[in-house]
């Protein structure tokens, strides 16, 4: 029998994938916001898929401040860009 792929939704772009391919934005136990690539971390976790078009998308429409019901820095946004560039998948 074949093993479940865990599956997430992309908060930009709304579609499902698998989880390994996905980068997770969490918001840690004492309201902090950082990028999780092991995916351990402790506290709220959403899911982006790594393609700046869908970090556009999120952030146009708070999607991440929604699910993680706080506001997020500048600073992460800039580092998931910065990420998304560096693993350019295209």
């Amino acid at each position: 029998m074949q093993k479940k792929i865990p599956q997430r939704q992309c908060m930009g772009c709304r579609e499902r994938r698998a989880k390994r391919e996905m980068i997770r934005v969490v918001r840690g136990t004492d309201g902090t916001v950082s990028l999780d690539f092991g995916g351990k971390m402790n506290g709220r976790g959403a899911y982006i898929c790594p393609d700046p078009e869908c970090l556009k998308k999120a952030q146009k429409a708070k999607s991440l401040e929604r699910a993680l019901e706080v506001p997020i820095p500048e600073d992460v946004y800039a580092r998931l860009q910065k990420e998304m560039e560096g693993n350019n998948l295209g």
